[in-house]
């Protein structure tokens, strides 16, 4: 006989999304349930946003430890890595964190339940979802949110193999580093893995079907970022379109089209990244009213779907596949379900972007050509990180800080930046747009010095003719 539990909420995913929606409901006073087939924390904490930052610290160090000698210290001897040690601290850095989850899920009393969900229907407003694995059961709740995320993308007849045609997951976890790699696609998973593997000494070559790397961000930071890539050795081919992949005992050999001509691209393995699809079927959905749009779960402001009592929240529901964005997601969605009051739908265009290569990218808001494509007259800044002291100081001067004002009203309609620490600086301008700031106040507000946030106070004053240093 089959167990069964009663819930006010039942998320099923226990990613970014789900297990941030699941304390808030119980914030909220409910009685939540949290059903996870595999690691707390998701893709993002166990094989994404986490484990290769903490990858690519280890390629950042590398890099600034052959260049000690521009800061006058001299070490003698060849610096080494020892792979293996890499690895196992990003494992364990993902491990520590998905520990931290289960934590604070049972501090705040979620029933984390172990298992594959699947919608088993709804009677008198109340959702039955079968939950398979060990200990099988059948649940019931009021509400039920998805939050079962997105996995990797494959292209027919390009599939990866795990050995030679890695996929994020086995691209985390090398044995051993090859000599060549390509990787397909440049977005921020592929320039991350392209950025980490040059830095660990391979050389690398980056594939891309679209006309520019990067294809997310304003053109200009998207210009900086190839220039810096090719100088610091790692071949990139735009407009490419990727034929065939042909494998022999020790390589790969990539059969590319490249300005109209078929040419063969070889390398010891390949990374694909090519975007992620989300992970919609096997829920039960094709008995419901719930809407799809290329795998993607629809929803509306506040993520419900077209079927009363379920929503779906995080990637998959689509683009922008970011954490970040979520995991706000999930707190809108139990808000909104608990009846609360002055709800503020997610902008997409208010949703920070970061991909942490070497130099940082980050963004939030519109794009110089799509500010002027949805009609804005607008007054652009931009202000080189080699103006400022500290960049300076640093060693780390490439790169720029770039600003998209409203010229009638003053508002800030995006900022792009590519440079030292930009991950951690986009941040001020997201809280000037949630504010409403107009440039005025911004150009009023006194920056620290010396630091990098100086730079994004230069790019303010040059968009209006009154900077300093530029």
């Amino acid at each position: 006989m089959r167990k069964t539990a009663s819930f006010d909420v039942l998320v099923i995913g226990g990613g970014p999304g789900g297990y941030v929606a699941a304390i808030r409901a119980s914030q909220l006073g409910m009685r939540v349930g949290l059903v996870e087939r595999e690691h707390l924390g998701g893709i993002c904490l166990n094989w994404g946003c986490i484990p290769t930052k903490a990858l690519l610290r280890a390629a950042e160090l590398r890099h600034n430890l052959e260049h000690l000698s521009d800061f006058g210290i001299e070490v003698e001897g060849k610096v080494s890595v020892n792979l293996q040690k890499v690895v196992d601290r990003s494992r364990k850095v993902a491990s520590r964190l998905s520990g931290g989850v289960a934590h604070l899920l049972k501090k705040n009393n979620v029933n984390v339940i172990e298992g594959t969900a699947k919608l088993a229907g709804r009677n008198q407003d109340i959702w039955s979802v079968d939950v398979g694995g060990k200990a099988a059961k059948t649940v019931h709740a009021k509400h039920v949110i998805i939050a079962t995320g997105a996995r990797a993308r494959q292209l027919p007849g390009l599939e990866t193999d795990g050995t030679q045609i890695l996929s994020y997951k086995e691209a985390m976890v090398p044995k051993s580093m090859p000599k060549s790699l390509i990787v397909v696609g440049s977005g921020a998973i592929g320039v991350e893995f392209a950025s980490f593997y040059r830095d660990m000494g391979v050389k690398v070559t980056i594939i891309e079907a679209l006309d520019r790397i990067l294809n997310a961000e304003d053109a200009e930071i998207s210009a900086l970022a190839h220039k810096s890539f090719e100088k610091r050795g790692i071949a990139i081919h735009t407009s490419a379109q990727l034929k065939a992949f042909e494998k022999t005992k020790n390589s790969v050999m990539a059969s590319v089209m490249l300005k109209g001509k078929q040419e063969v691209i070889s390398a010891e393995q390949v990374i694909l990244a090519v975007g992620i699809v989300g992970n919609s079927e096997g829920l039960g959905l094709e008995a419901t009213k719930v809407k799809l749009d290329r795998g993607h779960i629809v929803t509306n402001q506040v993520m419900a779907t077209d079927e009363p009592g379920l929503y779906a929240i995080g990637d998959v529901t689509g683009a922008p596949w970011l954490a970040h964005k979520a995991s706000h997601e999930g707190i809108l969605c139990i808000e909104a379900i608990a009846g609360l009051k002055n709800l503020h739908p997610i902008k997409p265009e208010a949703v920070p972007g970061c991909t942490y290569c070497r130099p940082q990218v980050a963004s939030v808001g519109l794009s110089e050509a799509k500010a002027k494509e949805q009609g804005y007259q607008i007054k652009v800044g931009k202000f080189p990180f080699l103006g400022n002291g500290k960049a300076i100081a640093l060693g780390d001067d490439e790169g720029l800080i770039k600003t998209i004002f409203d010229e009638k009203t003053g508002a800030l309609l995006g900022a792009h930046m590519i440079g030292p620490e930009v991950t951690e600086l986009i941040q001020g301008y997201v809280v000037a747009q949630t504010l409403e700031t107009t440039e005025t106040e911004l150009m009023q507000t006194i920056f620290p010095h010396p630091t990098l946030s100086e730079a994004m106070h230069e790019a303010v004053l040059n968009a209006y003719g009154k900077a300093i240093h530029f």
